[in-house]
C-alpha cells in the first residue's frame, strides 16, 4: 500500500492564495487495476490559471495542475515502468492514474515528449502546456506575417517568453511589457525583443507609440486592465488579439474588478479581431507544436528559463511567488 501527500484547497482564495486556505493530506493508495498505472511525482507545475480557476471548484478539493511522474508500477502495456508521464493530476507525490480515462483534454495522461536531451522539467513548461498555449494562441490566432509588430503582456513569463520567440523566428518585431527592470533586460539581451518595457514605470501609451510608430498588428494579451486597453488602442486596421488571460486582476475581488477604457471605437473603427482561448481546443495537437518547440530550443533559436523551487513542501510558496511576478520564465517545483 503507497502512501500518498497531497495539497487540498480548503476554502476558496480571497485576494492573494494564503497558506491556511491549503492543507496537505494524506491518503492510502488502491492497488492498480487493470489499465492503471501508479506514478511518483518529480517535477510540478504552479501557473496563474490555478489561481484563476480556483472559484470554479466547491471546496475542498484537490489541487490540480500539471506534473511530471515516473511510472513506479503498471498494468497499462503503453506506459511501463520507468516511463514518463505528464498529467493534470496536480500537487502530489504518488497517484494512481487511469490513462484511458479523461473526463476533459486538459485531463488526458500522455508520455513524456521526446525532448531531444533537453531537461525533462521542460515537458511541463516550454514543451508542455504553456509551450503550447504560446504557439497555438500566437500562430493560429494571431496569425503573425513576416514584418508585422506583435506586443506581448506578462512577456517574461512562461508564456508569454515563449511568444516573443515565436514571433521573433516568424519574422515579427517584437515588443514585450513585463513587471521589473531585470525582467526587462532580460527579454531584449537574452531573447532578443526588438523592445520591452516596465509597465510599473513606464507611460505605456507613449511608450508603445515611440517603438511602434507604425501601430500594432498582433496582440497577445495574458493580464488584461488598463495596459491591454492602451495597447489595443493602437492596433492597426484589421489587427488580431488573442486573449490567454487576465493575471492583473486574478487576486481582485470579483464584486469589484477594476475597470479599464471601452475598446469598441477600437475595435469597430480598426475592425479587430479579438479571441480568448483555452488551449485544449487544439489537444490532439498538442505534439505538433512539441515538435517545434523542441527544435527550436535544441537549435538555440529559442531560450527557455526555469525558475526552479525545490521541495514537495515548498510548492505553495512557488505559487504564490509566480502570482507575484518573482518568477523570470516558468515557474516549477522540483518535488
Amino acid at each position: 500500500m503507497v502512501r500518498a501527500r497531497k495539497y487540498v484547497v480548503k476554502r476558496q482564495f480571497q485576494g492573494v492564495p494564503k497558506q491556511e486556505d491549503f492543507e496537505i493530506t494524506t491518503e492510502e493508495l488502491p492497488a492498480i487495476k487493470n489499465g492503471e498505472i501508479l506514478v511518483k511525482t518529480e517535477w510540478v507545475s504552479v501557473d496563474p490559471y490555478q489561481r484563476a480557476y480556483n472559484a470554479r471548484y466547491p471546496t475542498p478539493y484537490d489541487q490540480f495542475g500539471f506534473q511530471l511522474a515516473v511510472v513506479q508500477d503498471s498494468k497499462n502495456p503503453k506506459f511501463p515502468v520507468g516511463s514518463k508521464v505528464v498529467s493534470h493530476k496536480g500537487w502530489r507525490d504518488y497517484t494512481v492514474i487511469d490513462p484511458n480515462s479523461a473526463p476533459t483534454p486538459m485531463d488526458k495522461a500522455y508520455r513524456m515528449p521526446d525532448l531531444k536531451g533537453l531537461p525533462e522539467s521542460l515537458s511541463i513548461g516550454a514543451v508542455g502546456m504553456p509551450g503550447a498555449t504560446a504557439y497555438f494562441g500566437l500562430l493560429e490566432l494571431c496569425k503573425p506575417r513576416p514584418g508585422e509588430t506583435v506586443v506581448v503582456t506578462g512577456a517574461a513569463g512562461a508564456v508569454g517568453s515563449i511568444v516573443g520567440q515565436i514571433a521573433k523566428i516568424k519574422g515579427c518585431k517584437v515588443i514585450g511589457f513585463a513587471g521589473s527592470d531585470d525582467k526587462v533586460a532580460w527579454l531584449e539581451t537574452e531573447l532578443g525583443f526588438d523592445k520591452a518595457f516596465n509597465y510599473k514605470t513606464v507611460d505605456a501609451a507613449s511608450a508603445l507609440k515611440a517603438a511602434a510608430p507604425n501601430g500594432v498588428d498582433c496582440y497577445f494579451d495574458n493580464v488584461g486592465g488598463e495596459l491591454s486597453s492602451t495597447i489595443i488602442n493602437q492596433m492597426n486596421t484589421y489587427g488580431r488579439v488573442a486573449v490567454c488571460g487576465s493575471i492583473s486582476a486574478y487576486n481582485e475581488d470579483p464584486s469589484r474588478v477594476p475597470k479599464a477604457s471601452i475598446l469598441q471605437p477600437a475595435l469597430v473603427g480598426k475592425e479587430l479581431k479579438i479571441e480568448g482561448f483555452l488551449v485544449p481546443r487544439w489537444a490532439d495537437r498538442w505534439p505538433e507544436a512539441f515538435a517545434d518547440l523542441v527544435k527550436w530550443i535544441s537549435s538555440g533559436q529559442m531560450k527557455v528559463q526555469e525558475h526552479v523551487t525545490e521541495g514537495f513542501d515548498n510548492i505553495f510558496k512557488a505559487f504564490v511567488g509566480m502570482l507575484a511576478g518573482e518568477n523570470v520564465g516558468k515557474a516549477v517545483v522540483k518535488v
